[in-house]
């Protein structure tokens, strides 16, 4: 059987000394008597929860999954998923970062973060019943109209209810200009709702009185394509006028997915019959008030696979000190046993690593965006939060795919760990495995997400937004420049923020001439980004590192976070070379093979 120790430590690492929150939240007047003890003992809580209320149903959860009654179009979660998630309520666990409006604790996002990272570990299809109710409620707090807001925000802050993102139809995935659903509009300023959904994680369960689901729809009269998509909020059961729950509306689940992974989670196909439903936001306008919610979800996958790279790790970390096979190639290390523990090879090392290595960096990242989330939101400087804003737009694709990529790579290395107990269930490592690779699939699949990156986020505005990200590492560079013991980390870093420049202007300008080579060389840039991003949180932590032990402190957590930091850019990190090289190959060799498709 798995176990799972939630990784406090290497948290309060990142947060108080990489990057200082308690600092940082000393300039957002919401958050300025946030400190750091606060913050530690609610992950020291969170952790606890994760740990013991929701680690203990995953495997049990992944092996019952769902069950639909189709006379009903009820769905039963798997035994312990409900009185769970009435323990998640009953701690205040779903009001973490929410608005006190609303009654919730108005904590920043980067706490929430790190507790949903301890949940995906924990239990990654548990976790997002809660998870995607935190999407539905950004959208609601940004969009919704005074009305909408004393109707939902309560109970979705409180976790009374859940919410829903209903996107895709049969026909259209991330072509959401394609979408049928319709939306007629009623006398009474409601809409009646028709149309089909898939794909609707949480869509359908037994843990709530109420499901909010905000779905999107076209009017009668809408312009065709994604000009023409208005987003509504329809409840599983209709809202009355003090809040309370009122008849059935006919939006149910006709059908469960049978899935590779997150067995646990019930993943609906939506029928949606003349639901009655409200607008949220403008009409035609709705792509812009769900983004809220789809860019929440993407850091929240990305969050997902981090979680569960640090659970895979930790367990095959465990199994390879106890394992035991042959001799060290170097002599023998166990002369009190028959053969020597795994962990002593060489490629067991670099498989264990390569997973450390990406569930630190992408720690790091994560909770450098949550902060910047923070900071948007609520510092008093508007060219603070302009910033913020646009260096968590830039990052939030390179969240999602590199994380989710780099959790497929780690989770199946700790698989192969295992050698072949890694294939058996009862270990649970199979199910990391296949949990990991839905996270690259959904909320826009990972090279949508490269796309989005370069063509968006990076041409789209001239380079503007990767040259902030830049300046960073410029000053970075500046500061550690001088100091040889940060060589190592500092020059390589150095060299791929000076080739980024050059490398962008040439994709770009082949770009303009042809734009299949930005689809050709999307998914390569979005990775030598996502490495770009990585070396320098891993240059943070290293100069971190070195300067306690320089002050003489001794605790072994500063060496073992150079060594990662050392691993990292020497066996991860070259990769960026070759995906340069791939990428500037061109559109050509994909594009000119009409026999080979023939």
């Amino acid at each position: 059987m798995p176990a799972y120790t939630p990784p406090l430590r290497d948290m309060q690492f990142v947060l108080h000394e990489v990057l200082k929150v308690s600092d940082e939240f000393k300039a957002l007047p919401k958050h300025a008597d946030i400190d750091a003890d606060t913050i530690n003992a609610v992950l020291e809580e969170g952790g606890k929860f994760a740990a013991e209320v929701t680690f203990p149903l995953n495997i049990s959860g992944d092996t019952e999954g769902c069950v639909l009654d189709k006379s009903t179009h009820e769905v039963k979660t798997p035994t312990g998923f409900k009185a769970a998630y009435e323990k998640f309520v009953e701690g205040g666990w779903a009001a973490l970062s929410c608005d006190p409006e609303y009654g919730g604790q108005g904590l920043p996002f980067v706490v929430n973060q790190c507790f949903y990272e301890m949940m995906n570990s924990a239990n990654q299809a548990w976790t997002m019943y809660p998870g995607l109710s935190h999407g539905a409620y950004e959208a609601l707090h940004a969009h919704g109209t005074d009305e909408q807001k004393r109707l939902y925000l309560p109970k979705l802050t409180s976790g009374e209810w859940t919410g829903t993102m209903c996107l895709t139809e049969p026909h259209c995935g991330t072509d959401l200009g394609l979408l049928r659903t319709k939306a007629e509009p009623q006398a009474d300023g409601t809409y009646k709702i028709t149309g089909n959904k898939i794909f609707i994680s949480a869509g359908e369960h037994d843990m709530t009185s109420n499901i909010v689901h905000l779905v999107l729809a076209r009017l009668p009269d809408a312009p065709q394509g994604s000009k023409g998509i208005s987003l509504f909020v329809v409840p599983k059961f209709k809202v009355n006028a003090d809040g309370s729950v009122g008849e059935r509306n006919p939006i149910y689940c006709g059908g469960l997915e049978h899935k590779m992974g997150i067995h646990g989670n019930a993943t609906a196909q939506i029928v949606i019959d003349g639901a009655v439903g409200t607008m949220v936001g403008q009409p035609n306008k709705g792509l812009a008030a769900m983004f809220v919610m789809m860019n929440a979800a993407r850091l929240g996958v990305g969050n997902q696979s981090l979680g569960l790279t640090e659970v895979a790790y930790q367990n095959a970390l465990a199994y390879a000190k106890d394992r035991i096979q042959m001799r060290s190639l170097t002599g023998t290390k166990a002369k009190d046993k028959p053969a020597d523990p795994i962990i002593v090879h060489p490629d067991v090392r670099k498989m264990l690593l390569t997973a450390r290595a990406y569930a630190e960096g992408g720690r790091a990242m994560a909770c450098f965006c949550a902060v910047l989330l923070d900071k948007e939101l609520n510092h008093p400087d508007e060219k603070v939060r302009k910033d913020s804003a646009e260096l968590v737009a830039l990052l939030t694709p390179i969240v999602k795919a590199f994380i989710t990529d780099n959790a497929w790579t780690a989770t199946t290395a700790c698989q192969q760990v295992f050698g072949g107990h890694g294939y058996i269930k009862e270990w649970g490592m199979e199910q990391y495995v296949r949990d990991a690779r839905i996270n690259m699939i959904y909320e826009g699949t990972n090279t949508i997400q490269s796309l989005d990156l370069l063509g968006r986020k990076i041409l789209g505005n001239n380079g503007a937004s990767l040259k902030k990200f830049g300046k960073l590492v410029a000053q970075l560079v500046e500061a550690e420049g001088v100091n040889e013991k940060m060589a190592e980390f500092i020059n390589p870093l150095a060299y791929l923020g000076d080739q980024m420049t050059k490398f962008t202007t040439e994709i770009g300008f082949k770009g303009f001439q042809n734009p299949d080579e930005v689809g050709a060389a999307a998914v390569d840039y979005l990775r030598v980004a996502g490495h770009l991003v990585f070396a320098y949180f891993f240059a943070r932590m290293a100069s971190v590192a070195l300067k306690e032990i320089a002050a003489g402190n001794t605790d072994p957590f500063y060496q073992a976070k150079l060594q990662t930091a050392r691993f990292y850019f020497a066996k991860l990190f070259p990769e960026t070379a070759s995906l340069m090289r791939t990428a500037r190959a061109g559109s050509k060799v994909l594009m000119d093979t009409e026999a080979v498709f023939a």
